[in-house]
């Protein structure tokens, strides 16, 4: 019963909500009553897959792409405009609201789960690894919510929603309460899991993925040790032989589709079928371009000119752009234009490729770089297998333009069009190639397998977790693997701060676009410095950010508040 291949709609008979679980909306679904289910060992794992169904859903964890967007790496228009921005950032915001509803059922699903599991006739093997799956899942999602929320209410197993749906009152507990209860759960997680699962059920929670993500709440609260110990588990293999190793080639590692599967992908959602069936993430509606996918697909996130600037020389020194037109950061918009080879606009509606200076030279700026900029971002100049208007495969350059004037005979001359109108970089990473040699023809299932939690991330964490432990040279010999793989130098072994610096620019130019930077910069106490307007390639203003001390906590949504009358709101709000 692979993970890949089963309806990711499975009905569990007393965990299918879809509303808020603090809300009143629920009805107990009727396709499965507890006379006719909880009986085999096919019931137990099915509801299984109803748990990662559940996780799959896109304001569950299935956008985890578009967090970036809340960070300095990335800008956007969607789905986290509120919180990015900050200046309607609020407890009506209903991405907030969506994001609390949906862990929350996951949260339910996991307890039903166990409740029920634990009481059927089957073997208990099997009865502590699908219990192990439910509690790792329900530690991914209170996980979330404490980096979110903070304490939140507390509901396990006792809780069960189809008596108690109109009852769900909890108060909130603290963090540390919390935090606790998740670190249960991926102990006994571990404790159950296999270390690996037979092909048929690729994609379920393994022992080395509740390794990682007890690491990560280790790290997450600065248990240096802790953390350094449970990666170093599935790094080096300690107890078991986990089988991780980074994927040879960077680039690919973002393009497994049709069931190829990677080493490096530690927790990963599975994805099958590009077309109308199955389950695929939809990356392209947010992350794609014009040129994507029949020309509807648009760019609502885009790569931000920090995260673009960050990627160094090929000699590991920093990237500067005076270095290629001197005088250049202090330029006004219109001369950086000149410099960058803006394309001549003939008329209104006309864009022609006749360009008045070396586009090579703005070219070599990008590709001379460390390899994953390119390989992240396409950027101007380069080129671009997207479609046509029939999903036919067709070469497009990215041209920069006045983006008001172009409008579709841009994408009739080859070239690439910003659905924003803005001037900015796009996303390479995630996004398919042509049609994929016809595998591919539904722009809102982008067929690749996401990772949640990888091995390029862990080292990274795990070098953070011996650099604040005081252990330069092991740090720098883990963030040098993932440099290694991309033929980028050694960082050299230096002071603490030195090193952290390294790390925290490592991870984002390895990380890019997997969601992780807007939680880092939380973590690091860094995301007031990173809050700074929005600028495309050329300076000038996309939109304005805003950051106030209550944004390091989310609001608990309003309706909540008002469904739930022991509840308490975050400070600030």
């Amino acid at each position: 019963m692979t993970l890949r291949h089963i309806s990711y709609t499975v009905a569990i008979a007393t965990a299918s909500l879809l509303a808020s679980c603090e809300s009143l909306d629920y009805n107990p679904a009727d396709q499965m009553s507890g006379n006719t289910f909880w009986k085999t060992e096919t019931h137990a794992r099915q509801a299984a897959v109803g748990m990662y169904s559940a996780m799959k859903e896109p304001w569950c964890f299935g956008m985890e792409f578009t967090f970036d967007m809340c960070s300095d790496i990335a800008d956007g228009t969607s789905p986290w405009a509120d919180v990015a921005r900050g200046n309607s950032f609020a407890s009506n915001s209903s991405g907030v609201q969506n994001h609390w509803q949906y862990l929350y059922e996951l949260v339910h699903r996991a307890n039903t789960v166990i409740r029920n599991v634990s009481a059927m006739q089957i073997s208990q093997e099997t009865i502590e690894r699908v219990t192990g799956e439910a509690r790792f899942l329900r530690a991914m999602a209170y996980f979330r919510m404490l980096q979110c929320w903070g304490g939140v209410p507390y509901y396990d197993e006792t809780c069960d929603i189809n008596e108690q749906f109109d009852k769900l009152d909890n108060p909130r507990i603290s963090a540390d309460e919390l935090r606790t209860h998740i670190l249960d759960d991926l102990t006994y997680a571990i404790d159950r899991l296999p270390v690996a699962w037979g092909a048929e059920d690729l994609g379920r929670a393994t022992k080395g993925a509740a390794y990682a993500l007890r690491g990560k709440v280790y790290l997450f609260n600065s248990q240096w040790d802790l953390a350094a110990a449970d990666f170093e588990e599935i790094v080096y293999n300690r107890t078991n032989n986990y089988g991780y190793s980074l994927h040879p080639d960077y680039e690919s590692l973002f393009r497994l589709y049709n069931g190829i599967h990677s080493p490096e992908m530690i927790f990963s959602i599975q994805s099958i079928d590009g077309n109308v069936a199955g389950y695929a993430l939809d990356i392209v509606s947010y992350f794609g371009n014009k040129s994507t996918m029949r020309l509807i697909a648009s760019n609502r996130i885009v790569p931000s000119v920090t995260l673009v600037d960050m990627y160094e020389n090929p000699d590991g020194t920093d990237f500067d752009w005076d270095n290629v037109f001197p005088g250049f950061n202090n330029a006004d918009p219109q001369t950086r234009r000149r410099y960058m080879c803006v394309a001549i606009n003939d008329a209104s509606t006309e864009i022609t490729s006749t360009l008045e200076c070396d586009t090579v030279k703005v070219l070599d700026a990008y590709r001379k770089r460390d390899p994953r900029l390119c390989w992240n971002v396409i950027t101007p100049y380069s080129h671009y297998l997207g479609t046509d208007a029939g999903s036919n495969p067709m070469d497009k350059q990215f041209v920069l333009a006045d983006p008001t004037k172009g409008g579709s005979p841009m994408e009739a001359q080859a070239f690439i069009r910003n659905s924003e109108g803005w001037n900015s970089y796009f996303w390479r990473k995630w996004i398919p190639t042509g049609n994929l040699d016809g595998y591919w023809g539904e722009y809102t299932r982008t067929p690749y397998e996401f990772p949640l939690i990888r091995l390029g991330d862990v080292l990274l964490m795990l070098a953070e977790a011996y650099n604040e432990q005081g252990f330069p040279e092991k740090a720098v010999a883990e963030v040098n693997k993932v440099r290694a793989r991309v033929s980028m130098p050694d960082i050299p072994t230096g002071s603490h701060d030195e090193i952290a610096a390294r790390i925290r620019k490592e991870r984002a130019c390895e990380l890019a676009g997997e969601g992780q930077r807007y939680w880092d910069l939380r973590r690091w106490g860094m995301l007031e410095a990173s809050v700074k307007d929005a600028t495309d390639i050329f300076g000038d203003l996309m939109y304005t950010r805003t950051y106030q001390p209550r944004h390091e906590l989310w609001p608990i949504p309003l309706v909540e508040l008002d469904r739930n009358r022991n509840l308490t709101q975050n400070p600030g709000w």
